[in-house]
């Protein structure tokens, strides 16, 4: 299944809405990050996963995030998607983030799935990867080529 059939045609960035085969084109690592406004540990992970995000890509490494809320009402999402320096699912998009936690089996957040640029898994457990400081040797033979 591709990127486009698992998070739908349109994703949202700071500028607006994106196509996500464009967003996502040549990326060779996709996390899906499942987290929420009300959650305590995700707004202690989330600055640090900023961070890693920031310094991968500020290294021109092919990474993308895509953060998908569990948030209970939009405003709450705007408000935390303002914090973060990545895509996002739109919040709108209920049944779309309810068929990726389905597949993932994420069953609690904060969860940080990674997929490779075909969407195959890498790892259900990157939350790991990260607070380990083992981030990314986990895709290390994959982020620094471009998927096709």
């Amino acid at each position: 299944m591709s990127i486009v059939d698992l998070l739908g045609t349109s994703l949202k960035s700071k500028a607006g809405d994106v196509e996500t085969a464009t967003a996502l084109k040549g990326k060779a690592v996709v996390a899906l990050y499942f987290s929420a406004h009300w959650c305590p540990p995700c707004r202690g992970f989330t600055p640090v996963l900023a961070d890693k995000y920031k310094a991968l890509v500020g290294d021109g490494k092919a990474f993308e995030v895509v953060f998908v809320s569990s948030d209970k009402d939009e405003a709450s999402f705007d408000e935390y998607y303002a914090e973060q320096p990545w895509l996002a699912l739109p919040f709108g998009s209920r049944d779309v983030k309810a068929a990726l936690s389905k597949k993932y089996k994420v069953s609690g957040i904060p969860s940080l799935v990674l997929l490779d640029g075909d969407g195959a898994i890498i790892t259900k457990d990157g939350r790991s990867a990260v607070m380990e400081g083992d981030f990314p040797s986990w895709a290390s033979e994959n982020i620094d080529r471009e998927s096709s």
